[in-house]
């Protein structure tokens, strides 16, 4: 036998390898097909929607607190992030964005007046009946739909704007909210005094320290959350709109690990047919 012939022999063989391996690859594409069709597709992202009423300062934050917020939770994988606002139609939440939301976060200050009635209801009926997540974030302890969510006034004894330093201690280091987070320290926030008018949490998970610019300490809780329905809550503190705290990165990745926690739990993917 000649080399051609070998050479021929040779190509055949790798024809051959190549058809073999073109269908093999077609019926594992059927197979894929056929998982695809019994419910084995890779999960949709899930929606966290920040809001915000878009008072801070353009000094602070340039795009609002909402913006901020947002751009820290870029880390979350399968996640979609929207912001919205109050100054937006239907302020910020029509029916459709609200529907679609897996969590809300939600930062407020001078204008809880303003949020409509109509819209709060619907906010916490998302939150008791459908278990949509909601954290709400420093002054928004105040907001309509904290208040009505636990039912309680939600105020604090006292508030300062001195510019106090604030330590944050991580109290519940187990809590998947704590998840990789150490004691940091704020340089400079308004500062909020307990009791705190809530329900009992169930689990208080960042505990503060602050110390006032005339040297001495106040201690005051920073991170709390409870189970409200079908919905979890998570409350959080830090972040006046006075002071960049959005910014830091410990305070974004507790909002990472926060919309994890309260966002609605995923129903375990059907079995494939036999």
């Amino acid at each position: 036998m000649t080399k051609i012939d070998d050479l021929r022999l040779t190509r055949r063989g790798f024809v051959g390898a190549g058809i073999a391996m073109a269908g093999a690859a077609m019926v594992g594409g059927t197979a894929s097909l056929e998982a695809l069709a019994q419910g084995q597709a890779a999960a949709p992202k899930r929606k966290v929607v920040v809001w915000s009423e878009g008072t801070a300062p353009k000094s602070v934050y340039p795009n609002d607190v909402n913006t901020a917020i947002a751009e820290g939770l870029k880390g979350l994988r399968n996640w979609e992030v929207v912001t919205a606002s109050i100054n937006d139609p239907d302020q910020g939440l029509n029916d459709e964005l609200l529907k679609s939301a897996n969590v809300l976060i939600w930062w407020g200050h001078k204008r809880h007046d303003d949020v409509k009635q109509e819209l709060v209801t619907k906010i916490v009926s998302r939150v008791k009946d459908d278990g949509m997540g909601f954290i709400a974030t420093h002054s928004a302890h105040y907001s309509k739909p904290l208040k009505q969510i636990l039912g309680t006034n939600c105020g604090w004894s006292h508030y300062v704007n001195d510019g106090s330093k604030l330590s944050v201690v991580v109290k519940d280091a187990n809590h998947p909210i704590a998840r990789g987070i150490k004691n940091f320290e704020c340089p400079k926030t308004e500062r909020y005094g307990d009791p705190f008018e809530v329900p009992k949490p169930e689990d208080v998970i960042f505990d503060g320290v602050y110390t006032l610019p005339n040297g001495t300490t106040e201690n005051s809780q920073q991170g709390m959350v409870w189970t409200i329905g079908k919905g979890r809550v998570f409350y959080f503190q830090p972040g006046h709109e006075d002071y960049p705290m959005y910014f830091q990165e410990e305070i974004r990745a507790i909002f990472r690990n926060g919309v994890r926690w309260v966002g609605p739990r995923r129903e375990p993917a059907p079995a494939p047919k036999a």
